[in-house]
């Protein structure tokens, strides 16, 4: 049986059983939270159990490195959709240390690209098209840096209201002990 099969035939029996009920909610977060995070496997679990969060609490949007590379993507298109259509008021961006971003090596990247048939010629209409390939997938040195910086393009952006709280935090994966980077109420009261 391939993954695919393995999932359909769980989910036949989850229906079925009715498993669904006791995840019962509605599409506002309780919390009134969104939460960015790194898209680790480690943080499945952990990171709502770390800061006592349950189905219907909070709004995710995962990345890699829990990071906004653009201000005007999908990530932040996303924040903003949470802010102003499902009533979320803070949001907390959740970086982790032992991040594989730290570790992301662009030019290894395209090189692995290349051996799996994305060609030359690929990269270099990608490049022509105004994307600095290199720049676009290049990971972070320091976590809580990459945290900060995050933070900052999301209470700075232009569409984002006044009154928003932006905290940052970096959680341990092994322990979930969750370090403050960004106090994001320190900023509402200046």
């Amino acid at each position: 049986m391939n993954l695919l099969e393995e999932i359909i035939t769980f989910n036949e029996k989850f229906v079925e059983e009715e498993e669904y009920v006791r995840y019962a909610t509605d599409k506002f977060p309780d919390k009134k939270l969104l939460i960015l995070s790194c898209m680790d496997t480690r943080l499945v679990e952990l990171l709502p159990k770390s800061m006592n969060l349950k189905n219907g609490d909070v709004k995710f949007v995962k990345t890699a490195g829990a990071t906004v590379s653009h201000p005007f993507g999908s990530v932040m298109r996303s924040m903003l959709v949470a802010v102003y259509e499902l009533k979320t008021d803070e949001i907390f961006v959740v970086g982790h240390h032992d991040c594989g971003m730290a570790a992301i090596n662009a030019d290894v990247m395209i090189e692995e690209m290349k051996e799996r048939d994305i060609t030359s010629e690929t990269l270099s209409t990608i490049e022509n098209s105004g994307i600095d390939v290199k720049k676009w997938l290049r990971g972070f040195e320091d976590v809580s840096e990459s945290v900060k910086n995050s933070v900052n393009i999301i209470k700075n952006h232009p569409l984002m209201p006044t009154g928003i709280a932006v905290h940052g935090l970096v959680i341990a994966p092994d322990t979930g002990k969750l370090d403050v980077i960004v106090d994001g109420y320190i900023d509402l009261h200046k």
